[in-house]
């Protein structure tokens, strides 16, 4: 599974960022590695540099094999959080996804 990690001017991202980041996503959604192609990752501040609760978003996009492209996104108040709880909401969503399926092959 290819994780291509995305963000905006507003997002303080460097080699720290992107490790933590790959970490939280490949601890979260290795166990469906064989099924998708890609994991795309875009990393932002809502607000920018106003600042606030819950100001940081990340939206996942996962492309499935074969299949359409499912997309979570999450807020919180810092990259790794707001990556964290987009990893969990893709998690339920994949693992849906992917026991439907071999509900129906069964």
């Amino acid at each position: 599974m290819q994780i291509q990690l995305n963000s905006d001017s507003s997002v303080a991202f460097n080699q720290s960022v992107s490790e933590e980041t790959e970490a939280i996503l490949r601890s979260q959604l290795d166990r469906f590695a064989s099924h998708l192609t890609r994991l795309e990752v875009h990393l932002s501040d809502v607000n920018a540099e106003r600042g606030g609760d819950d100001d940081k978003r990340c939206l996942l996009e996962a492309r499935p094999a074969g299949r359409d492209p499912v997309v979570v996104t999450h807020d919180g108040p810092s990259i790794a959080l707001a990556t964290r709880g987009a990893a969990q909401k893709m998690n339920r969503l994949l693992n849906s996804l992917f026991g439907r399926l071999e509900n129906k092959q069964s």
